[in-house]
């Protein structure tokens, strides 16, 4: 078999890096991040499991760029729906409430996110997906009038972090319409903005579970009941012949 030319490898791992993170925000979300193994991404992923380690160092890493995957799609969604608006209010109370959307509708999700990024040997992991977010929440802040971005942007995630940490705590949550309300005085924003906790949701439907728009696979996050991906599947990793690559591989899924 001949070898796969550059451009067919490098699609390869844009694919089996997008089914690693649908499958690490999938499992943790069901199981918790401690009952969650590398191996059982892998496995959910249908990749080979030496490409975890070879894509992110580690679970803590690759968990944190999956949930700020999800951040980043859901606030972009917010941010886009019909009627489209460029008014530096609306979409200041559409990033608001995409973020305490999260900690409301994925509280697994956000409170090992949170979790992680108070470990002292991981911390913030600045990422492609970490700075996608980071983009749209500067443009927010610009929209809303800033004259400083690079001053009122780290301000505002740190107030979006703290409200999504009060409401996750264990015993003592405060509730989601309180922390908007007190978010949305801050940035003097009427309160019929956004998407209102006591309205209906703005598509006319609850949270949407399935996850698989806000990933690129090229196909499903579950193997199928032949196992994991097959060989001609798995991308081959730079700097290997495809020979190499092919008896890694193998000697990987044993």
């Amino acid at each position: 078999m001949s070898p796969r030319s550059a451009s067919v490898n490098e699609e390869l791992r844009r694919r089996s890096k997008e089914r690693l993170l649908r499958a690490a925000l999938e499992l943790v979300g069901e199981r918790g991040y401690d009952a969650t193994t590398l191996g059982d991404i892998a496995d959910r992923a249908g990749s080979a499991r030496g490409l975890v380690s070879y894509y992110f160092p580690g679970k803590r890493q690759l968990v944190q760029s999956a949930v700020h995957r999800l951040m980043h799609r859901t606030l972009e969604e917010a941010l886009e729906r019909p009627p489209r608006s460029a008014e530096g209010p609306e979409r200041m109370a559409r990033a608001i409430d995409a973020i305490l959307g999260l900690a409301r509708d994925r509280p697994v999700l956000m409170r090992q996110h949170m979790a992680g990024l108070l470990q002292a040997e991981v911390g913030f992991v600045p990422c492609p997906e970490q700075r996608r977010l980071a983009e749209l929440l500067r443009d927010t802040v610009a929209r809303h009038g800033s004259r400083d971005v690079d001053r009122d942007y780290p301000m505002l995630r740190a107030l979006l972090m703290g409200a999504v940490f009060a409401a996750l705590v264990p015993g003592v949550p405060m509730p989601v319409p309180v922390l908007r309300a007190e978010l949305f005085e801050r940035y003097r924003l009427e309160w019929e903005l956004g998407a209102p906790p006591d309205a209906e949701a703005p598509d006319g439907t609850a949270c949407d579970t399935d996850l698989s728009r806000f990933f690129t696979t090229g196909g499903p996050a579950r193997p199928g009941p032949a196992g994991p991906a097959r060989e001609s599947d798995q991308p081959d990793q730079p700097g290997r012949t495809d020979r190499t690559a092919r008896t890694a591989r193998t000697a990987q899924s044993k």
